[in-house]
């Protein structure tokens, strides 16, 4: 039976783009995005933490992490006044959802500013479709810029009392690590100890053996993936758009990478894998050409590929022993990125 124009029904609307688990757009521009996975919440003492807000027009916040007085971190650095190192962290969601405050992604935070120990900021930015990018990006810029302007002027004594200026590093998952990647291009006047990307979101046109071989159960598919392209993208741009495909011909140079220790996380079953490990094989190869590794002038580039897990895993699954030898991982990395004069065998292979 044919509906006519007037039925109710004709105007209820539809789903246009479906990301199962997280998010729909319907057909009348609404944005229906499901809640954040369950995940326990724990507080055991180890970390204090606060909100704040860095865009107080746009109303866009970020969470702080640091250890407590006592029982986090090492007895060296709950006993002294030493300052501790800065993690600026961008959490994952395909640029569509997540937040600070979603019970895993607070969780994982937790877990590194106890183990590291560290001080950690986590930043929200605006979310796509509503915003799509450039907006996380400019988010992020705004966030660095924010975080400078409060570590120099010691208008915040609770991040100023622990942080330790010149040891800032920016991390990132997934779509997080892609924003890291480019604000440590772009960084606008602070210095950046280390770069720190997980499975992060670097995608293009021309698929990889990874993508091809993803199963359907994975948690990120290749159909998953290409809704959130549609969703995220400037209209009429491509999975070769320059702030996706860092390898892209449009792509900005990694040439100011040369500079900044990388650690680069992938995942053997994360579709964006090959990908990923493309990357670091691109930016070891261009520090090579620079003739870069004497310990005056030295670039590390250490790729590290966790097997037996999936694209996101830190942020999913924070309490897991691969979240424990990630946190582990990058407590390595920190401390030897902090060190002037490092060593030439610092290049870790996958």
């Amino acid at each position: 039976m044919a509906t006519s124009a007037a039925d109710p029904a004709a105007a209820q609307p539809y789903v246009v783009e479906d990301c199962p688990g997280l998010l729909q757009l319907l057909s009348d521009g609404t944005v229906v995005r499901f809640g954040p996975p369950p995940f326990p919440t724990v507080d055991d003492g180890r970390v204090e933490w606060k909100n704040d807000v860095y865009d107080t027009d746009r109303g866009l916040g970020v969470r702080m992490y640091k250890p407590a007085a006592a029982g986090a971190g090492s007895e060296e650095h709950t006993t002294s006044k030493k300052k501790l190192p800065v993690v600026v962290h961008f959490h994952g969601g395909g640029f569509c959802v997540g937040s600070y405050a979603w019970p895993s992604f607070h969780a994982g935070c937790v877990r590194l500013a106890a183990e590291l120990p560290a001080v950690v900021l986590s930043f929200d930015y605006r979310l796509a479709p509503e915003h799509r990018v450039p907006a996380a990006y400019e988010d992020a810029a705004a966030a660095l810029l924010w975080l400078r302007c409060q570590l120099a002027s010691n208008v915040n004594p609770w991040l100023a009392d622990a942080a330790d200026a010149r040891r800032v590093f920016v991390s990132g998952e997934a779509t997080g690590g892609n924003l890291a990647h480019h604000l440590a291009l772009t960084a606008p006047g602070l210095d950046i100890a280390g770069l720190i990307l997980v499975t992060p979101a670097f995608l293009s046109e021309q698929p990889t053996r990874s993508e091809l071989d993803t199963p359907a159960t994975a948690f990120l598919t290749r159909e998953l993936c290409d809704a959130l392209c549609r969703l995220f993208l400037p209209a009429g741009a491509d999975k070769d758009h320059p702030l996706i495909n860092p390898l892209g011909p449009e792509s900005p140079s990694l040439e100011p990478l040369l500079d900044v220790a990388v650690l680069v996380v992938a995942a053997e079953g994360d579709l964006l894998r090959d990908k990923t490990v493309e990357f670091a094989e691109r930016l070891r190869a261009l520090a090579a050409a620079a003739g870069k590794g004497k310990e005056e002038d030295y670039v590390q580039v250490e790729l590290v590929v966790f097997q037996g897990e999936e694209h996101g895993f830190f942020g999913l699954k924070p309490a897991s022993a691969a979240a424990g030898e990630l946190v582990r991982l990058i407590a390595r990395f920190v401390a030897r990125s902090s060190v002037v004069g490092q060593p030439d065998d610092l290049v870790v292979e996958p």
